[in-house]
């Protein structure tokens, strides 16, 4: 049985590879899970679990179990899952509100459902959910993204009254990753005073480890140098 065990829900995208990565080397046992089909270039020692609707509880719970069934237990769940998209109220597709709603709030709800008991019985689980500062004030046209991201801000709080003393629950608020996709959305922009998917897996792996282990329900800015 594997000491420490890491799943990590957009394992594949830029953050969630980031995660996977900075875990193995601070040496736990992870596992990537997402809806994609898995990369080729991850560590062989990493779990690849794709193919997962994230939303679906049914599909969550296979993927949790899948993780367990591996490794023993499940020590951490780091919900990276989510999607973004501009759109204002009036120009934008309606359907855009329950889409980013179900990217990014029932896929945390969902594999956080599936995890918990299994993150309960480790005796120091926890689960780090990824919302955005962006929530925090919206901006023009961020009205759909910024309502779905203030309700992961909710799950990760309620989430931790309902399970303190089994669960710890928190989450990382970052500003713009600098990522490819956000460079060339922004080509204009300085990425330098970005946050690194590195910076913030750093403020991730800190959530989910012993050295939190007083911390549960905290919201935590990660706003680089905007």
């Amino acid at each position: 049985m594997a000491d420490t065990v890491m799943a990590v829900t957009g394992g594949f995208g830029a953050l969630g590879r980031a995660v996977t990565l900075a875990a193995r080397q601070a040496g736990w046992e992870t596992a990537a899970i997402d809806r994609a089909a898995g990369p080729s270039d991850l560590d062989d020692g990493i779990l690849r679990i794709g193919g997962i609707d994230l939303a679906d509880p049914a599909s969550a719970a296979r993927a949790m179990e899948a993780v367990v069934a591996r490794f023993g237990r499940l020590d951490a769940l780091v919900n990276v899952a989510g999607g973004f998209r501009w759109q204002t109220l009036a120009d934008g597709p309606f359907e855009g509100w329950s889409e980013l709603y179900a990217m990014n709030v029932l896929t945390a709800a969902a594999a956080s459902r599936a995890a918990l008991l299994f993150l309960a019985a480790s005796g120091r689980g926890a689960i780090v959910n990824v919302g955005a500062n962006g929530a925090v004030k919206a901006g023009a046209g961020m009205g759909a993204y910024a309502a779905a991201k203030a309700g992961v801000h909710r799950l990760t709080e309620a989430l931790a009254e309902e399970w303190k003393g089994r669960v710890r629950v928190n989450a990382i608020l970052p500003s713009i990753l600098d990522t490819a996709a956000n460079r060339a959305a922004m080509p204009k922009a300085d990425p330098a005073a970005w946050v690194s998917p590195a910076e913030a897996a750093a403020a991730i792996l800190f959530l989910a480890g012993e050295d939190a282990s007083a911390i549960t329900g905290a919201l935590l800015p990660v706003t680089g140098r905007v």
